[in-house]
């Protein structure tokens, strides 16, 4: 088994941690920011000097292509560059860095491969400076409104859109580069898991089958604002009170459902949010996530059925959004699970709790994901870290199944 060179990948992780550098084991790289600009003109000049084409579309998405023997689609992998504000140096660019090392090592060791190998940078994954998340992805596979998305504001410059940030950018290129079925053979997302699961189960490899759906919902309890020294207890109608004993509703019900089940209320506002007066209304979300949608069925009802009424207080229940459990392509998903069996990799077939490109992409072109540890689960955050022998291993898995899809 052809492996990569584990110097080599050191290198990289190192060279583009350095690009919005917080000082403290991480990283601020927000899309289109000149930290991120910065690093896609790392990515051109080290893919240009192994002998590739680099184009972008029109939202900046990035295309390295090192040609084929044959003309065939390409075989394509990658990930994002942009980061949360305060991420880790894993989270993304762990993706785009091994489909690097991948097409480094084939073009060093002047491996033989009839398809095109393409290393791709998605604009935007994040949505922590422009909303939504996978926002360029999604608008190549009709998820979203370009138009609508030109409109998305900055969340650091007011009044600043994502449409001015691309068109500054320098990247804003031919909608005709953008990936397509007819371009595209199979696609590959390496990624940090961001969770706890493979390093608790001693697995150095997760085979993605698919990611999770989920159901996010909002609720709104309504009571009354009065003052917080002169109305006595049994008088109040505490909004927060009311959420709080909702929240522990919740908790009791979904429980009871299949214990894979995660749910996180992870937002809550109190107006008029002064610390004099009593809340006189809470909005809280929950978002759920399961793989098997009939459990989710059963949290929407659970949901429906809530009382409506807490603590003297009205409770009105929205959906805000909601996606169905998404399938990788089999056959690329046992690919992978040969490739790690090959190299003796420990590995486990899972499915990913958390959104990537690679879950809009699959509608356009066969796709799956591989997983590598992170170390304490820690995600989102500068404690964020994956072993360069980890890292050294997802690549070896990438680079065997890109050649025996080459191969097919």
């Amino acid at each position: 088994m052809i492996t990569c060179d584990k110097t080599r990948m050191e290198e990289k992780i190192k060279t583009f941690s350095r690009f919005g550098d917080t000082g403290h084991g991480g990283s601020t790289r927000l899309s289109l920011s000149p930290e991120a600009l910065e690093a896609r003109k790392e990515f051109i000049r080290r893919m240009e000097a192994l002998g590739a084409s680099v184009v972008w579309d029109d939202l900046a998405n990035l295309y390295a292509t090192i040609p084929g023997s044959e003309n065939l689609p390409a075989i394509v992998s990658g990930s994002h560059l942009d980061s949360v504000r305060q991420g880790g140096n894993y989270d993304g660019v762990l993706g785009v860095l091994s489909a690097m090392e991948m097409a480094e090592t084939i073009v060093k060791n002047q491996i033989p491969h009839r398809h095109p190998i393409t290393v791709a940078v998605w604009t935007n994954e994040e949505g922590a400076r422009f909303e939504p998340a996978m926002m360029c992805s999604g608008i190549i596979c009709g998820k979203f409104s370009k138009e609508e998305m030109m409109n998305s504001e900055a969340k650091d410059i007011p009044g600043y859109t994502f449409g001015q940030a691309l068109k500054e950018s320098g990247f804003a290129g031919d909608e005709g580069n953008r990936i397509s079925p007819d371009r595209c053979a199979a696609l590959i997302e390496l990624h940090a898991e961001q969770g706890p699961v493979l390093e608790a189960e001693k697995k150095e490899i997760g085979i993605v089958e698919g990611v999770v759906g989920m159901v996010n919902y909002e609720f709104t309890f309504t009571g009354q604002a009065d003052h917080a020294g002169t109305t006595p207890m049994p008088y109040r109608k505490d909004a927060l009170y009311a959420a709080a004993q909702g929240i522990l509703y919740l908790h009791r019900e979904l429980d009871q459902l299949d214990p894979s089940l995660v749910y996180t209320t992870g937002k809550i506002s109190a107006i008029p949010n002064i610390h004099t007066v009593i809340p006189g209304e809470v909005k809280i979300t929950l978002d759920a996530r399961h793989r098997d949608m009939a459990v989710l069925d059963q949290v929407v009802e659970i949901i429906e059925h809530m009382p409506k009424e807490f603590a003297g207080c009205s409770v009105k229940t929205e959906k805000a959004w909601a996606r169905t459990t998404v399938q990788f392509a089999p056959w690329l998903v046992d690919i992978i699970e040969k490739s790690a069996a090959k190299a003796g990799y420990p590995a486990k077939r899972m499915y990913s709790g958390a959104g990537h490109d690679a879950q809009y992409l699959c509608e356009m072109v066969p796709t799956t994901m591989i997983f590598v540890p992170s170390e304490g689960g820690h995600s989102h955050c500068e404690l964020e870290h994956t072993s360069l022998q980890q890292c050294v291993q997802g690549v070896n898995v990438l680079l065997d199944a890109v050649l025996e899809i080459d191969k097919k």
